[in-house]
C-alpha cells in the first residue's frame, strides 16, 4: 500500500492558469498538435473568421501573404472586427476579441446566421500561440492597431488615420481586417509555413465560396497564386474530374434550403471504378464524414432505384442496387450551411447533427428525382453504370468466396513466400514488403525474427486505379498481400485483425521501385483505407551510396548529402547502391531495418481532395494530365535513377 504524503493535495495545489496561459501549457487542446500539421491550423483559425465574413455577405477578397521573417498575414475586406467599448466590460470589443477564450461575435446568431468559427477561441488561440501578432481594424473611416507578445497586449488600441487613405482603389470606405502573426519557435517543432498545403486550402475555399476572390503571395520565393471561381463547386468537380473521362458533360447541380439549412450538391459521373466524395460545412472540410453524408448517400441510393424501377432499368425480382453500386465512378462535392453545427472537437472533421440526415437525404430525394426525370440521358447512363458495378460486385463477391474456401484470404493459410515473426501481438509486428528475390532473401538474413516479418513481392502488382475488384482478386500478388495482412479488403476490411501494425514497404532507390511503391500505395489507399488512416503504413528509407575511407564509413541517403559528406571526407571511395540485393544482410539490417537507427517515412492523408487528385492523376487512364505533372514536378525530383 502507497501511503501519500499528509496535506499534500490541498488548496495550494490547485493552479488558475490567467488569460491565455492556458492555451500555451496545452496547445494540443485547441489546434490538436504542435507540428506541421497544428502550424498550418492557425492560418485556418484566421481565414475562418474571413470566410465567415464572405458567408455573410461582407467580404469579396481575402489576401494571404508569407514574409520572409516567418511571419503570415490575413487580409479581408469585410466589416472589420468592432473596434466600440464593449457595454459589459468597458475595452474596446477588439482587445477582448484578441485576448479573451470564448469571446466573438458568433454566439447569438445575430451577426453570423452561419459560421466555421463557433467557439470564439480562433484568434485568441493564434495570439497565444504566437511570438507576436498585430491586429489592424479598418472601420468608419479610422485604422485601429493592436500589438500582442506572445498573448499580452503591449500597450492600448491606437486609432489613426488609415495608411494610404480613408477610402478603396473603388472609392469606397476601407473596411476590414488584417492579422499578422509569428508563430511562437518555442512551442512549435517546426515553423516553416508550407506554400502548397496553403495554397490547397485556398482554392478549396474559393471553390466552396463563388465569386470570392482569394489571393496568395509568398515573398520568400515570389510564388504567388490567385482563386476566383463563379461556377463553385460545379468547378470544383470539374476539376476533380479533370483526369478522368465524364459519362455525361456537365455536372449535376442540386441546391435546397431547409430549416436554415443550405445544401449545395455538385455530382459527376465517370468511367472511373472509385467514388471520390467531399463533404464540407460552413466551408470546413468534414473529412469523416457525418449525418450529411450518410443522408445524401441514403438519398442517392433511393433516388436512382427508384428510378431504376419505374422505368424498367431493374426487372421485377432483381436486387435493389447498393449504395456501393451508385456510387462507383461518381465524384460529388456536397456543401452544407448550417446555423448551430455540432462537430466533433476543434478542429472539426465530424458532423455529428441528427437531424441533418433526414434534411439532406429528403432534399437530395426530392431534387435529383426531378433532375433524372427532365434528363433522361444523363439518368441512363448514371443508372447503365450501377447495374455494371453491380454485376461487378456479384462477380467480386463469387471470387472471395472461391477463393475464401481455398483458404487464399485467410490468415491461417499465410502464403509460403511470408517468412513471419514468432511474436502474435500487432501493435509489436513490422511486415517489409520488399521488392526481389535477392533483397528478399538479405532481408530475411537480417531481420529480427521476433517481431519482423518478410513478404518479397516479384515483379509489379496490378494497377487497381484500372481495375474492378473481382479483377484485383484474381491477381496472385495482391491476394498474397491481403492474406498476409489478414484483415480483408475493400467494405469487408477490419483493422483489429492486422497483423501487423506496421506495414513498411521497402523498394529500390530507382525509377521502378518508385513505381512499384505508387502501385502499392494506390493499392492500400483505395482497398484498404483505414490501414493509412491509423498510421500503419510506412516507407522505408535505404541509403543511395556508401562512402569507406580507411577503417571509417559513411552511408549516404540523397545526392546533396553525398556532396557535403565527400567535402567531409576527401579521398574516400563511393559504392552506389543501385538496388536493395547489393547490400549483405548485416547492411541492411544496419541502415534500413534497425529500428534505432533506419529513417521510417510515415504515410499519411492530409487532404483527401489533394489525394484523390494525384492517384487519378499518376494511376488513371488519361496521360495528358500525368505528363503536365511530370513536367511541373521535374525540379523537385532528387536521385532520380534511370
Amino acid at each position: 500500500m502507497i501511503r501519500l504524503q499528509e496535506n499534500s493535495y490541498n488548496a495550494d495545489s490547485i493552479q488558475v492558469l490567467e488569460g491565455l496561459q492556458a492555451v500555451r501549457k496545452r496547445p494540443s487542446m485547441y489546434i490538436g498538435s504542435t507540428d506541421h500539421r497544428g502550424l498550418h491550423h492557425l492560418v485556418y483559425e484566421i481565414l475562418d473568421n474571413s470566410i465567415d465574413e464572405a458567408m455573410a455577405g461582407y467580404c469579396r477578397n481575402i489576401e494571404l501573404r508569407l514574409y520572409r521573417d516567418g511571419s503570415v498575414s490575413v487580409r479581408d475586406d469585410g466589416r472589420g472586427i468592432p473596434t466600440d467599448l464593449h457595454p459589459k466590460y468597458g475595452r474596446p470589443a477588439m482587445e477582448i476579441v484578441m485576448s479573451t477564450l470564448h469571446a466573438g461575435g458568433k454566439f447569438d446568431k445575430k451577426s453570423y446566421q452561419v459560421s466555421g468559427g463557433l467557439h470564439g477561441v480562433g484568434l485568441s488561440v493564434v495570439n497565444a500561440l504566437s511570438e507576436w501578432l498585430d491586429a489592424t481594424v479598418w472601420r468608419d473611416g479610422r485604422e485601429h492597431f493592436i500589438h500582442f507578445e506572445r498573448g499580452l497586449m503591449c500597450g492600448q488600441m491606437q486609432t489613426r488615420e488609415p495608411t494610404g487613405g480613408t477610402f478603396d482603389e473603388n472609392g469606397n470606405l476601407k473596411t476590414g481586417t488584417m492579422i499578422r502573426f509569428k508563430p511562437d519557435a518555442t512551442i512549435f517543432t517546426e515553423t516553416d509555413f508550407d506554400y502548397t498545403t496553403i495554397e490547397t486550402l485556398l482554392r478549396e475555399l474559393a471553390y466552396l465560396n463563388r465569386g470570392l476572390r482569394i489571393s496568395l503571395k509568398d515573398e520568400r520565393t515570389s510564388r504567388e497564386n490567385s482563386f476566383y471561381f463563379e461556377g463553385g463547386i460545379i468547378d470544383f468537380v470539374r476539376f476533380l474530374n479533370a483526369a478522368k473521362t465524364p459519362l455525361h458533360p456537365d455536372p449535376v447541380y442540386l441546391s435546397s434550403a431547409s430549416d436554415g439549412v443550405q445544401i449545395e450538391i455538385a455530382m459527376q459521373y465517370t468511367d472511373s471504378y472509385n467514388e471520390s466524395v467531399h463533404t464540407f460545412v460552413n466551408n470546413i472540410n468534414t473529412a469523416e464524414g457525418g449525418t450529411h453524408l450518410i443522408g445524401f448517400r441514403g438519398g442517392l441510393t433511393r433516388t436512382i432505384n427508384d428510378y431504376a424501377r419505374k422505368y424498367n432499368h431493374l426487372k421485377e425480382g432483381d436486387e435493389p442496387l447498393t449504395g456501393e453500386d451508385v456510387r462507383e465512378g461518381l465524384t460529388a462535392i456536397v456543401s452544407l450551411r448550417i446555423p448551430e453545427p455540432q462537430f466533433e472537437g476543434q478542429t472539426k472533421t465530424k458532423l455529428g447533427n441528427s437531424e441533418i440526415r433526414g434534411i439532406v437525404e429528403s432534399a437530395v430525394y426530392e431534387k435529383l428525382s426531378i433532375y433524372l426525370e427532365e434528363n433522361p440521358k444523363v439518368a441512363s447512363a448514371i443508372i447503365g453504370k450501377a447495374v455494371l458495378a453491380s454485376q461487378a460486385r456479384e462477380a467480386a463477391r463469387k471470387a472471395r468466396e472461391l477463393t475464401r474456401r481455398k483458404g487464399l484470404l485467410e490468415g491461417a493459410n499465410l502464403p509460403g513466400k511470408l517468412a513471419d515473426c514468432s511474436e502474435r501481438d500487432p501493435a509489436k509486428c513490422e511486415l517489409f514488403v520488399v521488392e526481389g528475390d535477392s533483397a528478399g532473401g538479405s532481408a530475411k538474413q537480417g531481420r529480427d525474427r521476433n517481431v519482423q516479418a518478410i513478404l518479397p513481392l516479384w515483379g509489379k502488382i496490378l494497377n487497381v486505379e484500372k481495375s474492378r475488384l473481382d479483377k484485383i482478386l484474381k491477381n496472385q500478388a495482391i491476394r498474397t498481400l491481403i492474406t498476409a495482412i489478414g484483415a480483408g479488403i475493400g467494405d469487408e476490411f477490419d483493422i483489429s485483425r492486422a497483423r501487423y501494425h506496421k506495414i513498411i514497404l521497402m523498394t529500390d532507390a530507382d525509377v521502378d521501385g518508385a513505381h512499384i511503391r505508387t502501385l502499392l500505395l494506390t493499392f492500400f489507399y483505395r482497398h484498404m483505407t483505414p490501414l493509412i488512416e491509423a498510421g500503419y503504413v510506412y516507407i522505408a528509407q535505404p541509403p543511395l551510396y556508401r562512402l569507406k575511407k580507411g577503417n571509417s564509413e559513411v552511408y549516404v541517403y540523397s545526392d546533396r548529402e553525398l556532396e557535403q559528406k565527400m567535402q567531409e571526407m576527401p579521398g574516400s571511395s563511393v559504392q552506389r547502391y543501385k538496388g536493395l540485393g547489393e547490400m549483405n544482410p548485416e547492411q541492411l539490417w544496419q541502415t534500413t531495418m534497425n529500428p534505432s537507427t533506419r529513417v521510417l517515412k510515415q504515410v499519411t492523408v492530409e487532404d483527401a481532395v489533394e489525394a484523390e487528385m494525384l492517384f487519378t492523376t499518376l494511376m488513371g487512364d488519361a496521360v495528358e494530365p500525368r505528363r503536365l505533372f511530370i513536367q511541373q514536378h521535374a525540379a523537385e525530383v532528387e536521385n532520380l535513377d534511370v
